[in-house]
Formats: C-alpha cells, sequence, structure tokens
C-alpha cells in the first residue's frame, strides 16, 4: 500500500480568552517560537516561520495558503489537533470554520489531544489549567460530536472507515468501553466504524544536557 503523508496541524496560532487568562494578553504558540534556544551543536533554534510569516489560523486566507503549501509538497491533508475536555472544546475556532465553510479543499482528520493542559506543557497533573477528566456519558456525547466532523466528504478514510487518533490512549480509564461506545454510535447513525490509532510518547522525558 503506498504511503500517505499527513501533517499534524496544531491550531495554537491565534489567541484565545482562556490563553490570554493563563500565558497573558495575545499569547499565541508564535510566543514560544520566537523563544526557542539551541540545545545542542547543530540545532536550529529559533526556528522562524518562512513561506507564509507569522500567520494568524482565524483568517481564511491564511488556512488557504497552508492548504495550497502542503498539497504542492505531497500532503494528502491536514490531521487537526482536537481538544475535548468534557464537552469543553479549546483552539476550535480554526477547525470549527473549515468544517462550517467547506474550505479550505484539503482533506483532513482528527487527533484527539487528552492530555491535562499545566504549565509545565507536558501534560503533568501538576499546575494544573485544564483538567483532562473522563465519564461514560461523555464518550457518548463526543463521538456524537465527533460525527459532525466524520461526515464531512473530505474527512480522511482507511478502508472506507474515518480515521481518528488519540494522542494518549494508556491515559483512558477503561478504553474498551470508550472504543465501543464511538464504534456503537458511529453504526447507529449511519457510519462505518472509526479507523482507531493510538499515537505513543515516551514514557518518561529527559533534559537535554
Amino acid at each position: 500500500m503506498d504511503t500517505r503523508l499527513i501533517a499534524f496541524y496544531l491550531p495554537q496560532f491565534h489567541p484565545i480568552p482562556e490563553n490570554d487568562h493563563w500565558w497573558g494578553k495575545g499569547f499565541t504558540e508564535w510566543i514560544n517560537v520566537v523563544r526557542g534556544r539551541p540545545l545542542f551543536h547543530g540545532h536550529y533554534q529559533p526556528h522562524l516561520p518562512a513561506d507564509l510569516g507569522f500567520y494568524d489560523l482565524r483568517l481564511p486566507e491564511t488556512r488557504g495558503s497552508q492548504a495550497e503549501l502542503a498539497a504542492a509538497h505531497g500532503i494528502e491533508g491536514f490531521c487537526y489537533w482536537h481538544y475535548w475536555f468534557n464537552g469543553q472544546r479549546l483552539l476550535e475556532r480554526p477547525f470549527n470554520e473549515v468544517l462550517a465553510s467547506g474550505e479550505p479543499k484539503l482533506p483532513f482528520c482528527l487527533a484527539w489531544a487528552n492530555e491535562t493542559w499545566s504549565r509545565r506543557w507536558l501534560g503533568e497533573e501538576r499546575h494544573i489549567l485544564m483538567k483532562q477528566a473522563y465519564a461514560p456519558r461523555d464518550d457518548l456525547n463526543h463521538i456524537r460530536w465527533l460525527i459532525r466532523a466524520f461526515s464531512d466528504p473530505r474527512y480522511i478514510r482507511v478502508a472506507g472507515r474515518p480515521l481518528f487518533v488519540v494522542y494518549r490512549p494508556r491515559d483512558l480509564p477503561d478504553p474498551k468501553r470508550t472504543t465501543d461506545v464511538f464504534r456503537a454510535e458511529c453504526i447507529r447513525q449511519g457510519l462505518p466504524e472509526p479507523y482507531l490509532l493510538g499515537a505513543e510518547r515516551p514514557l518518561s522525558w529527559r533534559r537535554l544536557p
């Protein structure tokens, strides 16, 4: 089977009220980008933007230019990071507008960044800003929202099934329950079962010297 290139899409490049409160007015990921410093010989930091500059994801022109650039370099689609906290979504505006407008035409899928937001940026249970919690009823509410995206003709499928990525599958308290609910509700609403993938990360992070 041919390799399919899909780029993860971080929607942190626009201000939201929560980040204004936690980090200061107007905070976006660009603040962290320009603060980057080399940690080892040959480490290219700060890694500043090139073709599209310091873009703002609230602008449809920006999202369109990103899609054009991706397609020109062989990228099949974007995998938007999706933040869901018991029904509350964060950084949702760019994807909401992509879904509502039908633009850009580039295919897409979603990856659930299911970790706690903290001041340490590593999903740790210290200095918590937004807690990632789980509940049986929330599984059903979550998949019912996701089905809106899965039903879009642009949504990326594998063997006919909508692709959905879970960033930290080991954190799910009852993964079988969650996946059973997701599959059953998709079928009940006339969609194929989702094609579920777990994304792994290092179990521990070691600070570079």
